[in-house]
């Protein structure tokens, strides 16, 4: 019998393997609430799949979204290898399929096409194959298409103004300055504008 009326077999004892228990409870939670790869792979890709479904994604829209949900960069990797494998994940056809539809619903040019694909992570070399599938003629087609639905809007409006506006708006959607002018200049022209009163395009940049 200890001081206090304490045994060998009180208290002490009983606090320590109590303590045993508990930290025990803790570790096995601690595993337990870690993911496994296989797991952790499985949810990442569910989420890319999840993202597919809604619209077409490019690999990297995709590695910024597993990057945003904290999946470590290998994990990431093979989850987007094994869709590329698969297919779900192509940015050539992305590309083209985005060419064709931002030009036909939103007349853009070229130039404003790829600048869109880049922001999108595509390669240079894919955005390039892409963009320059777009017929010139189909892109002259659209870009006076442009102009003639717009012309109506600007009607009473100085014939100078009229043409600030009117390669404004292509300039905007990627046309180049040469092309704006001219389609722009012809338009007006054939509403009966003089020629040589409308400004000219400024000199190409180097």
């Amino acid at each position: 019998m200890l001081p206090g009326g304490q045994s060998l077999g009180g208290k002490s004892p009983g606090r320590k393997s109590s303590g045993a228990k508990s930290s025990g409870r803790r570790s096995s939670g601690g595993v337990a609430g870690a993911p496994g790869a296989a797991g952790g792979e499985a949810a990442a890709r569910e989420h890319c799949l999840r993202l597919l479904t809604s619209s077409p994604r490019t690999r990297a829209q995709l590695a910024d979204a597993l990057r945003r949900k904290s999946v470590p960069d290998d994990v990431a990797e093979r989850v987007l290898d094994r869709l590329t494998a698969a297919g779900l994940i192509d940015d050539e056809a992305f590309a083209q399929a985005w060419v064709q539809s931002r030009h036909t619903g939103r007349g853009l040019a070229k130039r404003a096409l790829a600048a869109e694909l880049r922001r999108r992570g595509v390669a240079d070399e894919t955005v390039n194959d892409a963009v320059d599938a777009l017929d010139p003629e189909q892109e002259e087609h659209t870009a006076r298409a442009l102009v003639n639905r717009k012309l109506r809007s600007t009607r009473g409006a100085d014939p100078t103004k009229r043409m600030r506006r009117l390669v404004g708006m292509l300039a905007r959607k990627g046309y180049s300055p040469a092309l704006s002018y001219r389609l722009v200049k012809e338009a007006l022209a054939e509403e009966g504008a003089d020629p040589e009163a409308l400004p000219e395009p400024p000199p190409p940049s180097d």
